[in-house]
């Protein structure tokens, strides 16, 4: 288990990436390059181009072209916007047969195109073949079709704008736009929206089943219950707020960034709070202690730490991208602190046991084995998701498998959604609370049983005994200690 833990703790953390656009607004000048763009797309996906303004002075005449290259590994031809920021890539260049060597590439074009800035409309651009080959019942939707995909998966799409008269100045606002059966959303976050979509009801339905228990037992509930459901609320949110956002992407092609960096950080709460539930847990919160002490202090530290470097790295992967700095070094951070909270949380977990095995809590410590049992389960499972990952994703020299791209981020929530529902049923309202509530053992102070009782009285909460078994033993434990005492 502790190889386990530490390949846990110490294998790079999974990245959320960032949905994928249908939609690019550019401009192009007399110095510009191509226009390079990349994107996961289903088969008979539609390519539509078009110049929404302009201004040539002189009047000129253009040339427009496209390419368009399928390629079977995502990190083929990485160097592509490399060397068209560098300017080394020219406007006339055959892309297909240069780069490409006619392999799954296509080429097309449009001449002789007139811009004047006198003129109100720009000449429309299409590909001839596509519309006279498709029996098109909307004519509409087939304008400004340049191109279309023939198969599944990564492509590349390069628009080249030339014109003869090379002292020429002109200026072009063009837009690109990639929809495909489902809308303009990618094929590889296709499967991702539906997730966040089922893991929505998902939390809806365990808002409700919490909902029911807790009515049902409201004079009963536990301080731990409370977190479980702000657990399940903010699960909730998160999801909806994620699902929301692919949808607007599948409906409208455009990434509204204020939404997404509203997500993360909705995510980077979720995350924290879940953490600090399974550490309250496994410290036996509300049921083997009745507070936690200078222990909540360095508890509520360490997940203000993770929520500071969660949310940052977020909101830099939202507006930098996954390969920025600040991400790098936020992904180790976070990795760090997750190796705290995984030693915290079994450390705690032992203690508590021991403790419960002690006192011979049989109700207990059967509670705590089977909480055990599935975290264990779930850090074996991470192991091996994360072997997986690292051999497919990370280190292989062809990244092909885009169809399984989506589960990478989709385990984790998926893991957690598990756990959360084994503490549910664990740690559900139920007419057996007073069970598991925490009961001082007879033999401590006046004191304490009174500091006790007013900290339970000030928290609205009812004192909870244990069972009668459960008392008679903490008799026998007391008489021991008492008599062993009278002796020394």
């Amino acid at each position: 288990l502790r190889v386990a833990l530490c390949l846990l703790c110490w294998a790079p953390a999974a990245v959320r990436a960032v949905p994928e656009l249908g939609v690019w607004l550019e401009t192009v000048n007399d110095k510009s390059g191509p226009l390079i763009f990349r994107k996961t797309m289903f088969s008979s996906t539609d390519i539509k181009f078009s110049v929404k303004s302009f201004h040539c002075s002189p009047p000129v005449k253009f040339t427009i072209m496209w390419h368009l290259k399928y390629h079977t590994c995502h990190n083929e031809y990485s160097n592509l916007e490399e060397l068209s920021q560098k300017h080394e890539l020219r406007v006339d260049e055959d892309f297909c047969d240069h780069y490409f060597k006619n392999v799954n590439c296509w080429t097309t074009k449009n001449e002789n195109l007139d811009c004047n800035s006198d003129s109100q409309v720009f000449p429309s651009l299409n590909n001839k073949e596509l519309i006279d080959i498709r029996n098109v019942s909307n004519q509409e939707r087939s304008m400004d079709v340049v191109a279309r995909t023939q198969k599944d998966g990564f492509h590349i799409f390069i628009v080249s704008i030339k014109t003869e008269n090379t002292d020429a100045s002109w200026n072009l606002n063009v837009s690109l736009s990639m929809i495909g059966p489902h809308g303009y959303i990618s094929a590889s976050d296709w499967p991702l929206m539906i997730f966040y979509m089922v893991m929505c009801i998902v939390y809806i339905l365990y808002g409700i089943l919490w909902l029911m228990w807790s009515a049902c037992y409201w004079k009963d509930i536990l301080r731990i219950q409370f977190w479980i459901a702000a657990v399940i609320f903010l699960g909730m949110l998160e999801k909806a707020v994620f699902y929301s956002e692919y949808q607007n992407i599948n409906s409208t092609g455009l990434s509204t960034q204020g939404l997404l960096i509203f997500a993360e950080l909705i995510s980077a709460i979720k995350r924290t709070l879940a953490r600090l539930l399974v550490i309250i847990v496994s410290l036996g919160y509300g049921i083997v202690k009745p507070r936690l002490g200078t222990v909540m202090h360095r508890v509520i530290g360490l997940g203000l730490l993770y929520l500071i470097f969660a949310a940052v790295e977020g909101v830099m992967r939202v507006i930098g991208g996954s390969n920025h700095l600040a991400v790098v070094v936020g992904d180790i951070i976070l990795a760090v602190i997750d190796s705290i909270f995984v030693w915290f949380i079994f450390i705690s977990l032992a203690q508590t046991m021991k403790t419960l095995r002690l006192r011979k809590n049989t109700v207990k410590f059967s509670l705590y084995r089977h909480f055990t049992n599935t975290l264990i389960f779930a850090v074996l499972a991470s192991v091996v998701f994360m072997v997986w990952t690292t051999k497919t994703f990370r280190i292989a020299k062809c990244q092909s498998d885009w169809m399984e791209r989506w589960v990478d981020d989709a385990f984790w929530s998926f893991l957690f959604s598990l756990i959360l529902i084994v503490i549910m049923f664990l740690w559900r309202p139920s007419a057996n609370n007073q069970r598991y509530a925490f009961m001082p053992l007879i033999d401590d102070s006046d004191d304490e049983i009174e500091e006790f009782m007013v900290t339970s009285e000030n928290l609205a909460l009812p004192v909870l005994v244990d069972s009668d078994e459960e008392i008679m033993t903490r008799s026998e434990m007391a008489e021991k200690m008492f008599s062993s005492e009278k002796i020394m």
